[in-house]
């Protein structure tokens, strides 16, 4: 229906479009992408392309299904930026078949189950990430080791039959470290080790674990990119991380033997790729500018406590999936003043 007739204010096109949205979204994520390849070895690529060919292929049946146009509703973009962001979260060995669990999970329940785009509730690539990572917990726990660590790297044909055989690489498991940074400080700490020692490990480089501050750093250029491009606004990336730190940074003064860094917290895991890429995500994010500050801090705080004494190293897509379900109360309580509305 056209409204352009109303008299009301003028309407304006907004020149932005989904499609060119998500290619900027995805020239942003070639940095990380190619950072994660060289730090972590070939299984980042074979998994990204794993997710994509599944996520096209699940997206065009549904889209059969509900009588919508495939062709164009593919081209947007939509299910590449999810597939991919669902590959860079699991690990990069993960058999070829919790791939494609966690991409039906994202596609088909947490997107096109809740009406499709536009109308789904939950992150689709964090709903199925959490989605594996609660039905396959020991699939998910082994990651290959990064550049620099191991004597060896795992190569291209073992990882491919790791990912798609099962099969162990021919050189042993060596190129297997079995944990990220995070998760290797996890279970010292519970070990009742201290932080300094356990920061020792040839796991650990300057900032965080060794390749993966690189990795950050490359996050970190995406998304300047994408802020450059206007196509994020600085109020989410900022509140997280600025929350991150404030909140990990008394307790590191208080014991520094126990609790990890503010730099460290930011440097490890998912958190610049969950600042500019995840929970900026205009869809399941809050739309008001209050809000939105409210709603990064709230990730961040969750974030930090479920890494801190939570069961799971890292907490950020569950962070993400909790306040995707406050949004609705956040951006009721911080809704702006309309002109004219008494205070």
């Amino acid at each position: 229906m056209n409204d352009s007739g109303k008299a009301a204010s003028p309407y304006f096109h907004g020149q932005a479009s989904v499609a060119g949205v998500m290619r900027h979204v995805l020239y942003a994520l070639a940095p990380g992408i190619l950072a994660a390849i060289w730090v972590l070895g070939w299984g980042v690529l074979i998994q990204c392309l794993l997710a994509v060919i599944f996520a096209l292929v699940l997206e065009a049946a549904v889209l059969r299904l509900r009588n919508f146009p495939v062709k164009t509703t593919l081209q947007d973009g939509t299910a590449l930026v999810t597939a991919l962001l669902f590959a860079l979260a699991v690990t990069p060995l993960a058999p070829w078949w919790l791939s494609l669990t966690g991409i039906f999970f994202a596609i088909v329940i947490a997107k096109h189950a809740y009406g499709g785009l536009g109308y789904n509730m939950f992150n689709p690539a964090m709903a199925g990430y959490v989605f594996v990572l609660l039905c396959f917990p020991v699939e998910m726990t082994a990651w290959p080791a990064a550049r620099g660590v191991a004597d060896s790297t795992t190569g291209l044909a073992d990882t491919l039959a790791v990912i798609f055989a099962g099969q162990l690489p021919a050189a042993g498991p060596d190129g297997i470290s079995g944990a990220t940074p995070l998760d290797y400080m996890k279970s010292q700490l519970s070990a009742m080790a201290m932080i300094s020692e356990i920061r020792t490990s040839p796991v650990f480089g300057t900032l965080a674990g060794k390749g993966w501050d690189l990795i950050a750093l490359a996050w970190i250029a995406g998304g300047a990119w994408l802020l450059w491009r206007r196509v994020i606004t600085w109020h989410m990336p900022v509140a997280f991380l600025a929350t991150l730190f404030a909140t990990s940074l008394p307790f590191y003064w208080y014991d520094n033997t126990l609790y990890l860094s503010p730099l460290f917290n930011l440097f490890t895991g998912g958190t610049m790729l969950a600042a500019f890429f995840i929970i900026t995500d205009p869809v399941t994010a809050s739309t008001t500018p209050k809000g939105r500050l409210v709603y990064a801090a709230g990730i961040a705080l969750l974030t930090y406590a479920i890494r801190t004494w939570g069961g799971y190293p890292d907490g950020i897509a569950f962070a993400v999936l909790i306040m995707n379900a406050a949004v609705p109360l956040i951006d009721g309580l911080t809704r702006p003043k309309v002109l004219g509305e008494k205070s």
